[in-house]
């Protein structure tokens, strides 16, 4: 791969290539991209979705709109530092071509600002719950019905596919997407390829997959555009990653990592202590301890101790990027940046302690419960509605399902897209229209 081509300024539709020396420096191609994600109705709902801690009435406690508004400002100073190096070491890219350092940190950070707005309500159990309705629920009836591929894009329902399908789907109005440049969507493409074969390597870009079957020729003109490289896998759709994207999952990594430590510190689900005992081993060269002790609340503490450990870990995995950039490029580095870091040891202490505090907290657990009960519940009620007017053998029940929620059927849908879309529909639900719309089913807004 080369980063000319990686970086390309071209959006869907365009018939003449940008040039990044014609770009207007007001308003650069790459950070229209930030501006269009952060104005569209999808990236807007994240604001009622969970992060960590479902439907949490504190203040403090992040959604997945904070979340990614966090992850998307560490981006763009991993993106800039390591635009720096690049550019030292391939000086032409800005002698001729007119890139920035800066251009580097606008992609990465448009590319992470949406990283999450494919997820559906409830955090990680609303993937898993849409899912398993089709793998082991109601949903199971249409196996046989489907391609395998296409089933199994259903049963292991992935947020990165459809945040893919979400960024780059036309409709009426909107061809193309949002239109963003290609360099922003493979920055945002986290596994670059499809459902089946599910994990045929140990490479970190095969843990998931990456788009639906009915998103396949976009995801193949993005690849083929940057230069991805092509895995030889038999009938499989399989590329290696863009490079960014490595940067865009660190900066994922250091906030989850970080943050959700410190909401599990502030909802009071860890001690304070461990603050210190683990977070200073990130911070120990950088630590100011008079100041630190200066600090008369808890709140205030975590959040000094929270600052200094995402910069530790922006320097790191800067380091660690231009140090594998040769592999990265040639689509052979196979780990996450931080599992090469060498604070990796206390980043696994702190998620250890998270996962035990926090992840598998009883608020949690409670409300993951409850979410899969409305997820199914309205899975089932639009599948069977959709289907039964697919087939022709409606009730009157299904005509009113279908009154109320007519963006649940499209006539020209084949029975995938049909489900796909229902499945679409469900997951840019906020946390609280869903539970909202399960109780109108339920009839419990009478």
């Amino acid at each position: 791969m080369n980063w000319e081509q990686l970086l390309s300024l071209k959006r869907f539709g365009d018939t003449n290539k940008r040039l990044r020396k014609e770009q207007d420096e007001t308003r650069l191609g790459f950070e229209v991209d930030y501006d269009r994600i952060i104005f569209s109705s999808e990236f807007r709902s994240l604001q009622d979705k969970t992060q960590v801690i479902p439907l949490s009435k504190t203040d403090f406690v992040h959604t997945r709109l904070t979340h990614s508004l966090e992850v998307s400002v560490v981006g763009r100073t991993l993106g800039r530092k390591v635009g720096v190096k690049i550019l030292e070491k391939h000086p032409h890219l800005q002698s001729v071509h007119g890139y920035q350092p800066n251009d580097f940190g606008a992609i990465v950070a448009a590319a992470a600002l949406a990283h999450d707005i494919g997820n559906p309500p409830f955090g990680h159990s609303g993937e898993k719950a849409i899912g398993e309705y089709f793998k082991s629920g109601s949903g199971n009836f249409f196996e046989d019905k489907l391609t395998k591929k296409e089933y199994q894009d259903l049963c292991d329902f992935e947020g990165n596919a459809n945040g893919f399908k979400i960024l780059t789907e036309s409709r009426s109005g909107r061809i193309g997407g949002l239109r963003l440049s290609y360099a922003t969507l493979g920055a945002f493409m986290k596994y670059p390829k499809e459902s089946l074969p599910k994990k045929p390597t140990q490479h970190i870009a095969d843990k998931k997959y990456g788009f639906f079957q009915q998103d396949k020729s976009a995801f193949i003109d993005v690849a083929n555009d940057l230069g991805l490289i092509k895995k030889e896998e038999d009938d499989a759709i399989s590329f290696s990653r863009h490079p960014l994207t490595y940067l865009v999952e660190a900066a994922d990594d250091i906030c989850y990592t970080i943050i959700d430590f410190e909401d599990g510190i502030n909802l009071g689900l860890i001690n304070e202590d461990f603050a210190l005992e683990y977070l200073i081993k990130l911070v120990k060269d950088s630590i100011q301890i008079k100041k630190y002790n200066q600090l008369t609340n808890t709140k205030d503490r975590v959040s000094y101790l929270r600052a200094l450990a995402i910069n530790t870990l922006i320097n790191e995995a800067v380091e660690v990027f231009v140090a594998n950039e040769a592999d990265i490029l040639n689509g052979t580095f196979s780990v996450s940046l931080l599992d090469k870091s060498k604070y990796e040891a206390q980043i696994d202490d702190i998620i250890k302690i998270s996962v035990a505090n926090i992840y598998e907290s009883k608020e949690v657990i409670d409300k993951e419960i409850a979410g899969y009960e409305v997820l199914k519940e309205l899975l089932h009620v639009f599948v069977v509605a959709a289907t039964n007017k697919h087939n022709q053998e409606m009730s009157n029940y299904d005509k009113l399902i279908l009154k109320a929620y007519p963006s649940i059927y499209n006539a020209s849908d084949s029975l995938y897209e049909c489900l796909l879309r229902i499945c679409n529909y469900v997951s840019l639900l906020s946390d609280s229209n869903a539970i909202l719309t399960f109780k109108t089913l339920r009839g419990n807004r009478l």
